[in-house]
């Protein structure tokens, strides 16, 4: 087994992408197990998140106050600068310098400066511990809300299914209501004619307690 494949899977569980681009499962996204007896793909275990000291900070808009959440987590500000002055090193070697170079100067400058290359790994990884702690906290947080909205929603659906059920048998009870007083119209109509419309009319005309029915609006060709 070759340096390169060694340092992917002894590192997975930290990394997003293995080195060389090859694409690979975030902490929060384990492979799936292999083979029962293949030892050897075992996937490597996930690290252990952070433990906040602090409150970290929620994010806002889908951005991420990454000082806030570091300082949260503990992680030590001279030690984060240290790293910050490694990362600028390495971002200011022209690019496609052999690897192994790269390394030598790297190394080389940070003991010229006096800067323990221990630490800029610990503070590496404590970042990637509290990314990590941060990520499954706000999933967390995230899940919790949906939970609860979920829970309203559902309550605000079945007020609703239960409004609608009042509604139909309203406009039902409406519907029977109707049909009863035409049926009862139409029996009392029928005495009516038997005096004549030419009788009906003058009686209500003349009746005060009768009111005359408004003329049909003229038709417009």
């Amino acid at each position: 087994m070759s340096d390169k494949k060694t340092w992917g899977h002894t590192v997975l569980g930290w990394f997003v992408v293995k080195e060389g681009g090859e694409a690979s499962l975030s902490p929060t996204e384990p492979e799936a197990l292999p083979p029962e007896g293949d030892a050897s793909t075992s996937a490597p275990p996930e690290p252990a998140p952070a433990a906040f000291v602090t409150e970290p900070p929620a994010p806002s808009g889908g951005k991420v106050d990454f000082d806030g959440v570091l300082d949260a987590a503990g992680v030590d500000a001279s030690e984060r600068d240290l790293f910050a002055k490694a990362q600028a090193l390495l971002g200011s070697l022209p690019p496609g310098t052999d690897p192994t170079v790269r390394k030598q100067i790297v190394e080389a400058s940070l003991k010229a400066f006096g800067v323990p290359v221990d630490k800029i790994i610990e503070a590496g990884v404590e970042s990637i511990q509290a990314l990590e702690g941060y990520l499954r906290k706000t999933a967390a947080d995230t899940a919790g809300m949906a939970r609860e909205v979920q829970t309203i929603v559902a309550g605000y659906e079945q007020k609703i299914a239960d409004a609608r059920q009042i509604l139909d048998r309203k406009l039902q009870e409406q519907a029977s209501v109707q049909t009863s007083c035409n049926s009862k119209k139409l029996e009392v109509q029928k005495v009516l004619e038997f005096f004549g419309q030419e009788e009906v009319a003058r009686v209500v005309k003349e009746s005060p307690r009768l009111i005359e029915p408004a003329p049909a609006p003229e038709r417009k060709d």
